[in-house]
């Protein structure tokens, strides 16, 4: 009997080295890709942290020639891609590595296939463009939150149109993860609450996506367990190593799952957000999820009463309306215990932006594994009680 196609599912995820110290293997890892020369990209905030020295000194250990690339927004750039794309070739590189956040880590990831293709980024915008391998890429996250360094995504800002595109390929899942929860600690509490609430989006969309399957399931639960059990400890503790490495943990979890069972509105509206205003993504994350929680709870109810219960609410003889309630409010009390009280208003959003932002978010992948399928109008609705 042939089996049956629905429930067919792949899985990708790079090679994962995690614990604390574990960026001082770096030089052995690109040493076993047989790096010569490698394109080391980071941003000047990472640098002025020292955790870039602690990767430099780690090449030369292991007798590996690198050149630096520093030039990353916090929301990386066509441009800058293709500026590191060609340091990458004049220097005669051979592989890539990225220390940092989110935005240093797609820019490593944007430079590889410009590398390996020799065309420009945002010709490979969508879903499984890419035609030709990356050259061998080893990523050290320092945030815990965005999961760049496990996900086949890269997302790039597109300035001269004001918006962000997403690539989506297997082939941009990176060679090596190092996850060293000892990098976090020069987050701060706010960047440390974005990429938080961050991840525990990417859990929550990644279990009610239409993409979810056994595969993912188990990641999304725990990733939800970790974070929501240990990210508001870890802010009024940031010396604390082991909350560090649950949370760490966590996003790891978190990135697993969405990269393989992609995610929701959530994500579809806040890159058209962060790419129109050039705002921090996590933090275009929480201002929009319990609004985007509420108007997806109906198509996945039963799914949405085990997150509830996942991050510790207890739902017996409540009904599903009293179910998403309670939701709603939780994920709002979790933002304000992590100090997260932004609006969009805040940030210069007015009625009029909508439209602009509402018809990009529909144009986004991820909008395609959103639970409830969803008009520009549902969308729009969603950005305003944001405001």
């Amino acid at each position: 009997m042939s089996p049956n196609i629905s429930l067919q599912r792949k899985f990708v995820s790079p090679e994962i080295v995690f614990g604390a110290g574990c960026r001082h293997s770096v030089g052995t890892c690109a040493a076993n890709f047989g790096a010569r020369k490698v394109l080391l990209v980071t941003d000047p905030g990472v640098q002025a942290a020292g955790w870039v020295d602690d990767v430099q000194a780690a090449l030369e250990r292991s007798g590996i020639e690198h050149c630096l690339f520093a030039q990353v927004s916090p929301n990386p750039r066509c441009e800058e891609v293709m500026l590191g794309a060609e340091l990458y070739r004049s220097e005669g590189c051979n592989a890539i590595v990225a220390v940092g956040g989110g935005s240093p880590m797609d820019c490593a990831k944007g430079i590889g296939i410009v590398a390996a293709h020799g065309r420009h980024i945002s010709e490979f915008e969508g879903v499984d463009m890419l035609r030709v391998p990356s050259p061998p890429i080893i990523l050290i996250p320092t945030t815990a939150g965005t999961s760049a360094d496990v996900s086949q995504f890269v997302i790039i800002s597109n300035q001269q149109e004001q918006m962000k595109f997403s690539i989506v390929s297997k082939a941009a899942v990176p060679d090596v993860s190092l996850i060293d929860p000892e990098t976090t600690l020069s987050m701060s509490p706010f960047l440390s609450a974005c990429t938080g609430i961050d991840a525990l989006v990417h859990a929550i969309e990644a279990f009610v996506s239409t993409g979810h399957g056994p595969l993912t399931d188990p990641h999304a639960l725990e990733a939800m367990r970790l974070i929501g059990g240990n990210l508001i400890r870890m802010i009024a503790n940031p010396g604390d190593i082991q909350l560090r490495e649950q949370v760490m943990l966590g996003s790891m979890q978190a990135g697993l799952a969405f990269s393989n069972a992609i995610l929701g509105a959530v994500h579809a509206m806040s890159h058209s957000l962060g790419g129109y205003l050039d705002l921090p993504h996590g933090l275009c994350n929480a201002v929009l999820v319990e609004h985007v929680v509420a108007f997806n709870y109906d198509a996945a109810p039963e799914r949405f009463k085990i997150v509830a219960e996942t991050l510790g609410i207890d739902t017996r003889g409540l009904t599903q309306r009293q179910v998403r309630e309670r939701l709603v409010s939780h994920l709002i009390d979790f933002k304000r215990a992590v100090g997260f009280t932004e609006s969009l208003s805040l940030h210069g959003v007015n009625l009029s932006d909508i439209p602009f932002l509402s018809q990009h978010a529909m144009r986004d992948p991820c909008i395609l594994t959103n639970p409830r399928s969803s008009t520009q109008r549902d969308v729009e609705v969603v950005y305003a009680e944001a405001l």
